[in-house]
């Protein structure tokens, strides 16, 4: 890839969705803008935040559709036990090769009864208020069977609701989702981040909603993407006070607000930063 400016958001469940948002709102509020991006890669969480920013929402309607509740899209709620999850997690992760456990998570969410495709495709449909592909944005998604990650742009042929709403498929929680002849799952199953996927760029920007500890799979992959991204980058976490307003369950929508108001209060901290590599 030849870019100037790169933006990479991550997974983080809606409490990450959420705290994008606050943290866009808030560099917005300082007179920095990062729709002028060239390339925006989202994975999970990220491909929704990614999908908003490259159609052209507006930061504040994007903090608005996580703190006024007459604003918010409605969720599913889950009652997963994140623990026996990560368990599951786990057990996929016990003297497997990388790509066995892809494909052993892959098949976890396959063989998981959850709620319809459809039902959740609806979720994804309400929480996007463009449906049509833009420029510049790519989405990653799994393919369940194989294990093998896609970057999906506006050329693969594929609805933006469907993509979005494969990448944010988690295992176990959320059906695998149907992209013409195969079924894909959370682009986090590869990486949190995938921010290999701006490699070239002159700038990068990378938004971790989970922080970037820990290689792929399902760990970040930042100890190996961060060689291949150049000079000019920043790579952005949530600070305390956000990830005490994550919670327990990142998925619960109820951290919608909190979370979002952290995002939107961390922002004048990383300011400068951000002007600084983005400008």
């Amino acid at each position: 890839m030849s870019t100037e400016r790169a933006l990479v958001l991550g997974g983080g469940g809606v409490a990450g969705i959420a705290w994008a948002a606050g943290l866009l709102a808030g560099l917005a509020r300082a007179g920095v803008s990062l729709a002028d991006a060239d390339v925006v890669v989202g994975t999970s969480a990220g491909s929704v935040v990614g999908a908003w920013l490259a159609t052209g929402v507006d930061p504040e309607e994007m903090l608005a559709r996580q703190v006024d509740p007459a604003r918010q899209t409605p969720e599913l709620s889950t009652d997963v036990d994140l623990g026996a999850l990560a368990a599951r997690f786990g057990e996929a992760l016990a003297g497997a090769s990388v790509e066995e456990v892809r494909r052993q998570v892959g098949a976890m969410a396959l063989a998981t009864s959850t709620v319809p495709e459809q039902a959740r495709r609806e979720v994804l449909a309400a929480r996007l208020p463009v449906h049509d592909w833009p420029a510049g944005l790519v989405v990653t998604v799994v393919d369940a069977q194989t294990g093998e990650r896609s970057a999906l742009d506006a050329s693969c042929g594929f609805p933006l609701v469907d993509v979005v709403a494969a990448s944010c498929a988690v295992p176990g929680v959320w059906p695998p989702v149907t992209l013409g002849e195969r079924r894909y799952v959370d682009g986090g199953v590869h990486n949190v981040l995938n921010a290999d996927l701006a490699a070239g760029a002159a700038r990068t920007l990378v938004l971790a909603p989970l922080g970037a500890v820990g290689d792929g799979p399902l760990g970040a992959g930042w100890d190996a993407a961060r060689p291949l991204l150049g000079v000019r980058v920043l790579l952005l976490e949530p600070d305390e006070a956000s990830r005490a307003a994550f919670g327990a369950n990142p998925l619960d929508p109820a951290t919608r607000t909190p979370a979002a108001q952290a995002g939107l209060a961390q922002a004048p901290a990383v300011v400068d930063a951000v002007r600084e590599v983005w400008r």
